[in-house]
């Protein structure tokens, strides 16, 4: 009953402080002291009794009172840190001002006139300390509080107790892992209070939520402090974030239903750690100034600027530590993949997301964990959970970030030999996905997943057609064994994207065929003897390389292609002989999606590819009700045997707005495998820059170099003219003959000219009519000798950049605002850095 009134009392003050022009003396303690003293108000208890119209009212109208009402709850939290917060009135006081504070801070941040309030001086103090560092000073400290956030470790009696401001916090440091050995015993209660703490640094940490993506640019002041050596506890606060993320098991003990039986208080303090790790590791004003400098793009571990918490990330170089980290990410990526027969019998998390950013900054400040990661097969247990949410969220238009993030950690790795070396693992279908069935390796894995995201992604996905294939080019070379079901879906990937119509509608579309050609050349050129499948495969397909080498360059030819789309022609899929002759319709690609060679086209022809008891099957229908699907995916655990199938997003399902991602030209940077090879003539390297998109002419566009640069694959990927509109693009003899000649077919063409009248012999004289014996003949068969000379393998390595420096920025903070909904710390707030959408 006590606590009702005192939270009635609480409601009628912050309606006086909303009155008109009644502005309250700062110097009324007994006014002031009804917002913190006497009442136990939870964070949502606090959101429900103060409403955004009367902080938005209270802040236009009676500005005093909101300054005052700031500076009292800073004031008390400080006076607490002095008084080492030691009893229970003052604990509770401390968390109904931090409750406080983390529903008012949006609403001032929101306001362009406020910008500066934080940084000015409280009043009752004689050294000129703005209010933001008295603030994050007086949150770090408690913190590290004994009996308030960390268990006491130096006392025998209560007049032993340690002063705060004194205390070593490396000796609390949350949970052993990295620079700390001892595993202080778990404490609901003070999670609890760690959580809500955190909640308050991060939406401190906020304020870019409320500029413009030119003005996120600015330093954040707040996080600059934080993590600058002002603050006395970085160390420690780095520590125990990262500690506390990597030693997280949300299965524990394995007891079924244990999360339904008890309140887990560290899943939230888990997520706390993470999204504040991943804001601050973002945080990079050094490199940031080196992007906008011509010549200087790459992070400089002996450089890490004042940013503390990127610091001690980069100089962390024990293998143990490696591998304490690297365990504790796999282990909480692949909670949501695994299954069990009893549903929803473990704990699912919700986190992948934060977790993928934070492995992106871990390898991107550290190069030596990024080597650790790839020296064993440890990289695949990362692979496979970003395979996972890549095929699982290609049809939801609310997850395009996470798409983004999942390729570009991809790209970063594939950048690297050893990742191409690890593909060539046996993989073993643990992971419910709808694919094709196969037995392979964890290469043939990628390929599927690849296809099946470019084949029935949704159409945003489009400008990650190039990161997708330049990810295969970089790992081409080292891929020993690929399966008949990957090889058909590479060969499906040239027969779309090489479709006459669909090369000619675009002036950059001819580009993804340089990269699948580039990859059949790396295989063909160094991994020939294993590759059998695919061989054979380029064999039965023949026809679409002499298409593309026979491309029409007269205007009537062209022409004839352009007004060929959707005619249903039909073409014999060649074949060795003695086969049975299937015709199939050639499906020319639509304007936006090149991908049309839907499900059934590749189901029928994998089906001619292996005959009768092949071992690719169908990919699994789904046989349960919308209803249980929906239940299914909401719980997001699949069940033994079941196979998720990528769903839409739901109606409604709100998603935050994304920058456009850079070309991949200016997200990589070109260089040799071996560098002490003979390189490439100029006429051999096809320049892959989609954004340098040619006049008719093959000239330039007339657009400045800047605006060029700045084209976003985004707005490239739009430009996919529909015949009849007006201003579409027109290929010209001269355009298509500039590309035609470069087309890198030699390889090719000599295994076609060498292999082809062997196959057929071979097929006449045996009377083969079963490709087995076939492939056993490519397999022992050798093209040394009869090959142009070996190019040098080309990597396409990721590489900084501004433009993904920026994404990021968004993706981030947009991610933070979607996950934080108990309560919704920025609903309802004016959030400029993105758009809040709804699917």
């Amino acid at each position: 009953m006590g606590n009702t009134d005192s939270k009635l009392n609480f409601r009628k003050a912050i309606v006086q402080l909303t009155q008109k022009n009644q502005k309250i003396d700062p110097s009324d303690d007994q006014f002031w002291e009804q917002f913190w003293q006497g009442h136990q108000t939870t964070l949502e208890d606090v959101f429900a009794l103060v409403t955004s119209n009367e902080i938005r009212q209270i802040r236009n109208d009676n500005p005093a009172n909101l300054a005052t009402l700031c500076y009292k709850a800073v004031e008390k939290l400080a006076q607490a840190v002095d008084s080492s917060c030691r009893t229970q009135a003052e604990q509770q006081c401390v968390l109904n001002c931090v409750r406080l504070l983390i529903r008012c801070l949006p609403y001032i941040f929101e306001d362009d006139k406020w910008r500066d309030f934080f940084w000015s001086s409280l009043p009752s103090q004689e050294k000129t300390m703005p209010l933001a560092q008295s603030l994050l000073n007086a949150t770090c400290d408690l913190l590290f509080c004994p009996d308030f956030t960390v268990t006491a470790t130096r006392r025998t009696g209560p007049e032993k107790a340690e002063e705060l401001a004194n205390i070593d916090s490396c000796e609390y440091i949350w949970e052993a892992g990295v620079g700390f050995a001892q595993s202080p015993p778990h404490n609901a209660h003070m999670e609890r209070r760690r959580t809500e703490l955190l909640k308050l640094l991060l939406t401190c940490f906020s304020e870019p939520m409320y500029r413009s993506p030119q003005q996120s640019e600015e330093p954040n002041k707040w996080i600059a402090y934080f993590t600058s050596a002002d603050n006395r506890h970085a160390l420690p606060l780095f520590t125990s974030f990262l500690n506390t993320v990597c030693s997280y098991d949300p299965v524990g003990f394995g007891v079924p239903y244990n999360h339904l039986l008890f309140a887990d208080t560290t899943e939230p303090l888990v997520e706390a750690c993470l999204q504040l790790l991943i804001v601050t590791l973002d945080h990079d004003m050094v490199v940031q100034q080196q992007l906008t400098q011509p010549g200087q793009s790459s992070y400089d571990e002996g450089n890490c600027g004042d940013n503390l918490f990127i610091n001690y990330l980069s100089r962390v170089h024990r293998d143990e530590d490696f591998h304490f980290v690297l365990k504790g990410i796999t282990r909480l990526l692949n909670n949501p993949l695994v299954q069990n027969y009893l549903p929803n019998s473990t704990k699912r998390l919700h986190c992948h997301q934060e977790l993928l950013i934070l492995f992106w900054k871990i390898c991107d400040y550290n190069k030596k964990f990024l080597y650790f990661v790839l020296k064993s097969s440890d990289v695949l247990d990362i692979l496979i959970p970003i395979l996972y949410h890549l095929n699982y969220s290609r049809a939801d238009q609310s997850r395009v970030g996470l798409m983004h993030i999942g390729v570009f950690i991809l790209l970063l790795l594939s950048g690297e030999r050893n990742f191409g070396v690890r593909l060539n693992k046996a993989y073993s279908a643990t992971v419910p996905m709808d694919i094709p069935v196969f037995t392979g390796t964890h290469a043939d894995l990628l390929i599927t997943v690849f296809h099946k995201i470019i084949a029935t992604g949704h159409q945003r996905l489009q400008p990650l057609f190039d990161c997708l294939l330049t990810i295969l080019v970089n790992v081409s070379p080292y891929l020993k064994t690929l399966s008949m079901v990957a090889s058909v879906k590479l060969l499906h990937l040239l027969e779309a994207f090489s479709t006459p119509w669909f090369l000619l509608s675009a002036p950059s579309n001819h580009h993804l065929v340089f990269f699948l050609l580039e990859i059949f050349n790396n295989i063909i050129q160094y991994q020939f003897d294993g590759n059998s499948n695919l061989v054979y495969t380029i064999i039965r397909k023949r026809h679409v390389f002499h298409a593309m080498a026979n491309l029409p360059t007269d205007m009537a030819g062209i022409a004839k292609c352009l007004s060929g789309r959707k005619t249903g022609g039909k073409f014999n899929l060649p074949r060795v002989p003695q086969r049975r002759q299937a015709a199939v319709s050639q499906e020319l690609p639509s304007a936006q999606v090149p991908e049309e060679y839907n499900d059934e086209d590749e189901d029928e022809d994998e089906e001619e590819v292996e005959g009768e008891g092949d071992i690719i099957n169908e990919e699994p229908k789904a046989e349960e009700s919308e209803t249980e699907s929906h239940e299914r995916s909401q719980a997001g655990e699949p069940q033994p045997g079941e196979v998720l199938t990528a769903q839409p997003a739901e109606p409604g399902t709100l998603k935050t707005s994304l920058l456009d991602t850079p070309g991949i030209s200016q997200m990589t940077e070109r260089e040799q495998a071996h560098p002490n090879d003979k390189p490439q003539t100029d006429t051999d390297i096809v320049p892959y820059d989609r954004s340098a998109a040619s006049t008719p002419t093959g000239e330039p566009k007339s657009t400045s170099p800047t605006e060029l640069s700045r084209l976003s694959v985004a707005h490239r990927g739009s430009i996919r003219m529909v015949p009849g509109e007006g201003d579409r693009w027109t290929p010209t003899p001269e355009w298509i003959v500039s590309w035609r000649s470069k087309l890198p077919l030699q390889t090719i063409m000599r295994l076609l000219q060498v292999l082809v009248p062997q196959v057929e012999k071979i097929c006449i004289d045996k009377g083969l009519t079963d490709e087995s014996e076939i492939l056993k003949f490519l397999q022992h068969g050798t093209l040394v000798g009869l090959l142009p000379v070996p190019h040098p393998i080309l990597i396409r390595k990721y590489q900084a950049n501004a433009g993904t420096t920026a994404w990021f920025r968004t993706y981030i903070w947009g991610v933070i605002y979607l996950r934080n909904v108990e309560p919704a710390i920025w609903y309802d707030t004016e959030v400029k850095l993105f758009e809040i959408q709804r699917v």
